[in-house]
């Protein structure tokens, strides 16, 4: 059975970093006259770039002094890269998913730095299951919602667009999947205020997506190339996590 590539968004899909990033965030930029509350984070900016996140704000609220802006970013990351070494746990479901899915050629996708991708994987131990396929906007410089970082995990993995299925708790990262033109699957974790796009396929627990997963896989063949041949995928050792 051909298995397609599973693309694995990382915060708030695999380990639960996004409260630790709403909090720090909040203090961040509430020290330099720009509101925002962890629920703001949650509600509005899941996935969002963090400059993009200033823009916005800065739009609503007034400009910052670039270089007071710019301290306060580095001071944040830094506290938020100690926070993530040490108090950061797996999402739930996401490790026994992550098993049962082990035959399964995999990557991580994120809007993240590769450091801070790394440290998240690290300090959840879920850094076996993916070794060095790790795919960072900040490496390839292209952030979700554009689709050219899913592109290009795609490519450099050896996989079509269309062999591939993205998992992402965030529309900006279901957006750009879907615009890659893959398979979808939204984590969606907050369905009374956010809304599955139509394309994609809702799950409320890490723990549904075996299941998904499978039912997807079943009697799938590979994606012809433009040159009207399968795609072939580059081998890719499944090691468990442990």
């Amino acid at each position: 059975m051909f298995l397609p590539l599973l693309l694995f968004d990382c915060d708030g899909t695999l380990v639960d970093s996004e409260p630790l990033l709403a909090e720090e965030m909040a203090a961040g930029l509430n020290a330099v006259g720009l509101p925002f509350d962890t629920a703001t984070y949650l509600t509005e900016f899941r996935g969002v770039r963090f400059r993009h996140i200033a823009q916005r704000l800065q739009k609503r609220h007034g400009q910052v002094p670039a270089h007071r802006l710019k301290r306060m970013e580095n001071a944040m990351r830094a506290n938020l890269a100690k926070r993530l070494a040490t108090e950061l746990v797996p999402l739930a479901g996401a490790r026994e998913a992550l098993e049962q899915l082990i035959a399964y050629p995999r990557a991580v996708v994120s809007n993240g730095a590769a450091a801070k991708i790394r440290t998240a994987l690290a300090t959840t131990r879920l850094d076996g299951y993916f070794q060095t396929a790790l795919f960072s906007g900040y490496s390839v410089n292209c952030w979700k919602p554009e689709p050219c970082l899913h592109l290009h995990a795609a490519r450099a993995m050896g996989f079509a667009p269309g062999d591939c299925i993205a998992i992402d708790d965030a529309l900006v990262g279901v957006e750009a999947a879907l615009a890659a033109g893959m398979t979808v699957i939204h984590l969606n974790r907050f369905p009374d205020t956010e809304t599955t796009p139509e394309n994609a396929i809702m799950i409320r627990h890490m723990g549904e997506l075996p299941r998904v997963v499978a039912k997807l896989s079943r009697g799938r063949e590979p994606a012809p190339t433009a040159g009207g041949t399968p795609a072939t995928p580059t081998p890719q050792a499944s090691t468990g996590g442990r």
